[in-house]
């Protein structure tokens, strides 16, 4: 049993780091940001289907569901447009401190979607956050337009969790996720056909942007989804939070060493970087603390 959780550990951090390299693919792949969603949500959910039907499962779920999907599905394709635009305008480590702030909107949302009291400490760990992002932005305001998509991104993205948080419970995990993503590429296919904007170009790219979107869709998507929810099934959900933590850090690390120039900040940045990052942290520990006193 120990094996198998070391084992499943060593595979949650794999999973974080490429979720971490998500954003790198992002910065790398030349195409519109929602023409990237388009072709990663298509193919992703190829993916998905195949692994359904190889798994044996239902695609069958309840019509009052299947709407809740679809309306996931929006919110997913938004948040993930969103995130790629905010990657194009400025850059992966601005996106991803940023992204940094998903654990304080949680914890403000979370009480309304689950019915329980806003936790002080919550409070307190998310103006910390704000500190640090008010410390980057006084010192890379040059990338604030960028700062507002990924905000916009990472409400949509808390929005979307909390919402999947509720449906998983009743649902596998991938049929959901394989509806999701089916929803998304047909609203952004509606709005692709109303702006004219399928046409040869549309689906004239380039190879190298082929083969990274290949991988996006592939590994970073389909696959990281599938593996995140086996681990899942062993570790405790304190560990996955905490790793998962990790992943702008992964991120911005990643980004340093393979884009070069664009990504080397001041040292003000790392500084409210590393501030968020370790709060972020913190409130994982105190929180697991604190459910410990309560069982």
């Amino acid at each position: 049993m120990r094996n198998d959780n070391l084992k499943s550990y060593l595979n949650l951090h794999l999973i974080v780091f490429i979720w971490g390299f998500t954003a790198i693919l992002g910065a790398l792949i030349t195409i519109d940001a929602e023409n990237l969603v388009w072709y990663r949500m298509l193919l992703a959910g190829v993916f998905l289907g195949f692994f359904i039907a190889y798994k044996k499962q239902s695609f069958q779920v309840p019509v009052k569901e299947f709407f809740k999907l679809i309306f996931v599905g929006l919110l997913i394709a938004l948040h993930w447009i969103f995130f790629f635009k905010a990657i194009h305008i400025s850059n992966v480590s601005i996106t991803l401190s940023i992204f940094s702030l998903g654990a304080f909107f949680a914890s403000l949302l979370e009480p309304i979607f689950f019915g329980r009291k806003i936790l002080w400490y919550e409070v307190f760990f998310g103006l910390i956050i704000i500190g640090g992002l008010a410390l980057i932005l006084q010192v890379e305001i040059k990338y604030l337009h960028g700062v507002y998509y990924a905000l916009a991104s990472i409400i949509l993205g808390v929005l979307f969790t909390l919402m999947n948080g509720k449906l998983i419970a009743d649902h596998e995990p991938s049929v959901i996720t394989f509806y999701e993503f089916g929803a998304g590429v047909f609203f952004i296919s509606v709005y692709f056909l109303c702006t004219g904007k399928f046409n040869a170009d549309f689906f004239s790219m380039s190879f190298n942007n082929w083969i990274l979107i290949l991988v996006l869709a592939s590994v970073c998507t389909a696959y990281a989804f599938t593996a995140s929810v086996k681990v899942m099934q062993r570790l405790t959900p304190y560990t996955v939070m905490l790793t998962t933590n990790l992943e702008p850090v992964y991120g911005i690390i990643l980004a340093y060493f393979i884009l070069g120039g664009k990504e080397k900040m001041s040292t003000e940045f790392y500084i409210g970087a590393i501030i968020i990052v370790i709060t972020v942290i913190l409130n994982g520990v105190f929180k697991h603390y604190q459910n410990k006193k309560e069982e």
